[in-house]
């Protein structure tokens, strides 16, 4: 059975359309080159970063998001950013008593962002807090931990593939990809994504195949 559920944040419970729009408007690019530019580094499998280097080769992310800061153009989200299913489906998680916590790769900031939108989870746990990042088998680890050390009882919830589906699975666990934002659609990986227990377009879909599963376990 399931019983527990960890999504990632960007792509998956947020909508980063506003923050890569940030990112043009703070390099002086239009908004349409700077997502051109993301569309081929995704496809091209490389670090999201390097986006970001194609109009700054000496980009460094800490130390562009402190200008950022002190220029009063900090990186930030909030309740508008989310996806508008996010927040129901993690209610309808926890209404099924499953443990509901988000894992992802996110800047310091961003843990403070988070626990402020005051959202239906149990735990939050980014890769700066805890000093290691996706894809590493240890940020799993990390899940696993959290989790309740069960791994075959957990659920992984993400867009990418490479980063999310395929690492959980090597640790033990379950996994669910879900399709949108740019990795979602443009990261096509057939044999990573057969090794899905789900493949969904809408968060809408998870409660219901969540409880349809744990139902047949049971039975």
């Amino acid at each position: 059975m399931i019983r527990a559920v960890f999504f990632d944040v960007g792509g998956t419970i947020l909508d980063e359309s506003r923050e890569f729009a940030g990112w043009a408007d703070w390099f002086g690019v239009p908004r349409h080159t700077l997502s051109a530019v993301l569309g081929a580094v995704i496809a091209r499998g490389q670090d999201y970063q390097d986006t970001f280097r194609a109009f700054r080769p000496d980009f460094d992310l800490t130390a562009e998001l402190e200008r950022r800061a002190a220029a009063g153009e900090p990186e930030w989200f909030g309740e508008e950013d989310l996806y508008p299913d996010a927040r129901g489906c993690l209610t309808s998680l926890k209404e099924q008593g499953l443990f509901v916590g988000l894992a992802g790769n996110q800047p310091a900031s961003a843990e403070a962002l988070l626990h402020a939108l005051d959202l239906p989870v149990d735990m939050i746990g980014t890769s700066t807090g805890w000093g290691v990042a996706k894809p590493s088998p240890a940020f799993f680890d990390r899940v696993v931990r959290a989790g309740g050390g069960d791994a075959s009882s957990i659920l992984y919830v993400g867009d990418r593939p490479d980063n999310d589906v395929r690492p959980a699975v090597e640790a033990g666990m379950k996994a669910c990809l879900i399709r949108r934002g740019p990795w979602g659609h443009i990261l096509d990986m057939p044999a990573v994504a057969e090794q899905c227990l789900f493949r969904i377009d809408a968060l809408d879909d998870l409660p219901d195949l969540v409880a349809k599963h744990n139902a047949a376990a049971a039975a």
